[in-house]
């Protein structure tokens, strides 16, 4: 089969309309740049596919096409959560060009979204939590700096952005809590309790000072170089500390905050408490924890009752 060509001015009017879209979004809604990214990376794919044979441009195509786009993608076997994603953000596009009067119809409002299994979140026990706060040595100032980290994200279910992105003027230690900021710019409050306030004391007391030396920073957890951490040094960090503590399960540090949820609600906390802590502004995010925790349960019955 010939490929066919692509369109480049074609494509460059649409990279030129998704760019437009995006800052859109920064400027109302302040969304996180992961979140950007994926509109981004969805939105680029989709004009890529339309600029290759396709005269339509993305403000001109129609439901039609934007099925036989779909298609394409199931042909190439990408999975129905992705598609669903996709979706979400084509319907968000075209109501963006709707309301700059750029379109009048939304081609993608009678999409039908692909149906999902409801995929249960990893989550760990009691014990391999414990296990794993206990893996860092406190006596090495990076050691410590590392348990009050993830004393401090089990403890709250920061994501890992709010976690690594903490300033030392958002604990306050006085009242025990930290402000964070999360998604959409939307600040909370959260408890951090007394075993993580602890860790944080002895970790600002010692280790950051010796961490920082000469230098300044306003990041709560700082490295050696004196700079705040990234994301992915932290997943690196939980992925070791998993391995030294012996837990076999692939850990990320959003297992840590699912942890967090669930041992929570395990321990007869509301619903709507944990959805406050968590961040979630739908309560329906947060229920999926209640189905962790029934699963827990079922499992427990089966493996110690005498008829389980």
């Amino acid at each position: 089969m010939k490929k066919q060509a692509l369109n480049k001015e074609q494509l460059l009017q649409d990279e030129y309309l998704i760019e437009q879209f995006l800052d859109a979004l920064w400027t109302e809604q302040g969304l996180s740049q992961h979140t950007l990214n994926a509109y981004q990376t969805d939105l680029k794919s989709l004009a890529k596919w339309s600029a290759c044979g396709n005269a339509s441009t993305l403000m001109t195509l129609n439901k039609v096409n934007l099925q036989s786009y779909l298609a394409h993608r199931l042909d190439i076997g990408i999975k129905a959560r992705s598609t669903a994603r996709l979706l979400s953000t084509l319907r968000r596009f075209y109501q963006y060009l709707i309301r700059e009067n750029q379109i009048s119809v939304d081609p993608s409002a009678l999409l039908e979204s692909p149906k999902l299994g409801r995929p249960l979140p990893k989550t760990m026990s009691e014990r391999e939590v414990e296990a794993l706060l206990e893996a860092p040595d406190i006596d090495d100032p990076l050691g410590l700096r590392d348990r009050a980290m993830l004393e401090l994200i089990y403890a709250t279910g920061l994501r890992v952005s709010e976690l690594v992105g903490l300033d030392i003027y958002g604990a306050n230690l006085q009242q025990g809590v930290v402000r964070v900021t999360g998604k959409g710019n939307k600040e909370r409050l959260v408890p951090m309790g007394e075993e993580a306030l602890s860790w944080i004391v002895s970790y600002l007391k010692t280790s950051r000072t010796d961490l920082l030396g000469t230098a300044m920073s306003d990041k709560l957890f700082v490295t050696r170089r004196g700079g705040g951490m990234t994301r992915q040094t932290f997943w690196y960090m939980v992925k070791r500390y998993a391995q030294l503590s012996g837990i076999s399960t692939t850990l990320s540090p959003h297992v840590l905050r699912h942890a967090f949820a669930t041992h929570l609600l395990n321990h007869g906390a509301d619903l709507r408490v944990v959805q406050m802590l968590l961040g979630h502004s739908d309560l329906s995010t947060t229920q999926i924890y209640t189905h962790i925790a029934k699963e827990r349960l079922k499992d427990l019955h089966a493996q110690h009752h005498p008829r389980g």
